[in-house]
């Protein structure tokens, strides 16, 4: 193996290991860098990179990939008789500093020689993506810890859904390193050295992001736009269209749904199931309470503010 240590993890802390990560880009960025990742955007990496956002892999999913990823190592050991040594330590690329990996484990393969080891743990409605091998973000994956590591093969043990254990065999691809090692390369100087946002997207993090840039606007101020803009607007205004008539099939699904169950709370078949239950709440009336209290309620009246985007 041709990696670096760049720092012993055993007895670190959680936090302390999402910091060093944060220093570089590791195998989970490689997809989300390719645009293959579609629960995290560029422009939401490069603010986890930058420290302006929390890393997402702090929740209850990564939890129990770490909690299970032991079993995960056991089974497969028992199937394959190969073992995977766990890796208590962050590795760094001999070239490219900026690249690190997290493995699982090393395994000692009598034929192919030195591999890694990864292991994951999916909900069973992403079992489909599973059917024909491993899904297209997680290759990208463990390429990028194969360039990190200049090793030629790497297993992938999957557990779906509590109950389906697989695993699978990926040879190295010095094609989609090659291409990965640019990508990560560019994100790495020309966004997070060089403190410049990604482009902007359609993301939830490129509004945030520029609700940061512009919290206020100019009072009555107005510029000239660009041609192109006529195009986002149509767009804009397409797309709130769409958006309509996508709601109104939703409610009307809904509503005949609704219709079915009449008194009843659930409904079943082929395997789905519709709830419509009777939920009890307690809600806070402020309306009132400023009428009878409005003295108390002015101590409690705190203002915001916000820009509100339209298009006419």
């Amino acid at each position: 193996m041709n990696a670096l240590m760049l720092v012993n993890t055993d007895g670190m802390s959680h936090k302390e290991w999402l910091e060093w990560r944060r220093q570089g880009i590791g195998g989970s960025d490689a997809s989300v860098i390719c645009g293959l990742n579609k629960w995290k955007s560029p422009l939401e990496l490069w603010l986890e990179k930058i420290g302006q956002q929390e890393s997402k892999e702090t929740g209850e999913a990564a939890y129990w990939g770490t909690v299970m990823e032991p079993i995960i190592r056991q089974e497969f050991t028992q199937r394959t008789g190969l073992d995977a040594e766990p890796v208590q330590s962050i590795l760094q690329h001999p070239e490219h500093s900026f690249m690190q990996a997290n493995l699982d484990g090393l395994i000692q393969d009598p034929i192919h020689g030195q591999g890694i080891f990864e292991a994951k743990t999916v909900n069973a409605f992403l079992a489909p993506q599973w059917e024909e091998g491993v899904p297209e973000l997680y290759e990208v994956q463990v390429q990028h810890y194969l360039a990190v590591t200049g090793l030629k093969f790497a297993y992938v043990a999957v557990l779906i859904g509590g109950n389906n254990f697989k695993y699978f065999h990926i040879p190295r691809n010095d094609e989609v390193i090659s291409l990965l090692v640019q990508l990560e390369e560019n994100f790495w100087v020309n966004h997070v050295q060089a403190n410049i946002p990604p482009e902007i997207d359609g993301s939830a993090s490129s509004g945030e992001l520029l609700k940061r840039l512009y919290p206020n606007g100019k009072a009555n101020s107005c510029i000239e736009l660009p041609e192109f803009a006529l195009e986002l607007i149509n767009q804009y205004e397409e797309a709130k269209t769409d958006e309509a008539e996508a709601l109104e099939r939703k409610e009307y699904a809904a509503n005949k749904l609704k219709e079915l169950l009449g008194e009843n709370e659930n409904g079943i078949i082929n395997g789905r199931s519709v709830a419509w239950k009777s939920v009890n709440s307690e809600r806070f009336n402020s309306k009132s309470f400023k009428e009878d209290h409005p003295d108390l309620h002015q101590q409690y009246v705190s203002v915001s503010s916000y820009r509100r985007f339209s298009v006419k």
